[in-house]
């Protein structure tokens, strides 16, 4: 990821699980792929296997990909099909009328099944977050908002020791946490991953909205480039609860990872 594309400085702390939305005002929802690179590499798997696109029976998604297309031709993309290999973006379409996703574009998920979520409301899909009690009980009203005609964005981040876009967990184990007690070893197979997530509208008084994700990926090293960023990191870190720490997969980790970032913020 560009240093622009996500920002550390920008991260709450202290850490709380929140929606954390924040109004998108004519900004941009899609990034164009780069034929050939990592990323594009993993979607061409998922086109090949024939389960990119998931839908609840009965469902037309010729709207939500004319949607996305036409939000690429308004931002100055190539907007050409298939939409897996057009856009870093992976989609999907959340109904405001009864919270459900009807409709996933879900290639490379972090440690969770597309599959297991396709037709479910909101309060479900979000059912195993940690300390996710603001976010239930706000359900309702935070898809009223992003459905209701606007234009959202905001930014999730984790650390992880897989530098793999695709973290399904029915195709992919979870990799291991380096085997090192030394910090700087330790973090140097350590990798940022973030994601950014917008809403727009489907179309004017739908009540529908495209959301997407794009997941980005950088060395841990690379991303944490000065003492601001470590302070930061630090700081988010060192105040996640356990259930957070442990739905994240982070338990084993934090320690050794405060470790070298307070080195690193020295």
């Amino acid at each position: 990821m560009a240093p622009a594309d996500f920002d550390l400085l920008a991260i709450p702390v202290p850490f709380r699980m929140q929606p954390g939305l924040q109004r998108l005002e004519g900004g941009r929802h899609l990034t164009a792929l780069a034929e050939c690179s990592a990323l594009w590499q993993e979607k061409r798997q998922a086109l090949a296997r024939g389960d990119s696109r998931l839908a609840v029976p009965g469902f037309d998604e010729r709207p939500v990909v004319e949607a996305i297309l036409q939000r690429a031709r308004s931002e100055g993309l190539p907007a050409g099909e298939p939409i897996e290999l057009a856009f870093e973006q992976d989609f999907a379409l959340l109904d405001g009328r009864d919270t459900t996703l009807p409709w996933l574009c879900v290639n490379v998920p972090s440690h969770w099944a597309p599959e297991e979520k396709l037709g479910l409301p909101f309060q479900a899909v979000h059912a195993p977050v940690a300390d996710n009690q603001l976010l239930q009980a706000a359900a309702r009203q935070l898809v009223q908002l992003v459905t209701s005609g606007g234009e959202w964005e905001r930014s999730v981040w984790t650390v992880t020791p897989s530098g793999r876009y695709d973290q399904h967990p029915r195709r992919h184990a979870r990799t291991p946490w380096p085997d090192t007690a030394d910090p700087g070893a330790f973090a140097a197979q350590c990798w940022l991953r973030a994601e950014r997530q917008t809403f727009f509208p489907l179309a004017p008084g739908s009540r529908q909205a495209v959301f997407t994700i794009r997941v980005m990926l950088q060395p841990l090293a690379d991303a944490v480039a000065t003492p601001a960023h470590a302070q930061r990191l630090q700081a988010a870190l060192g105040t996640m609860t356990d259930a957070v720490l442990a739905y994240k997969g982070l338990a084993p980790a934090r320690e050794r990872l405060l470790a070298w970032l307070a080195a690193r913020a020295a």
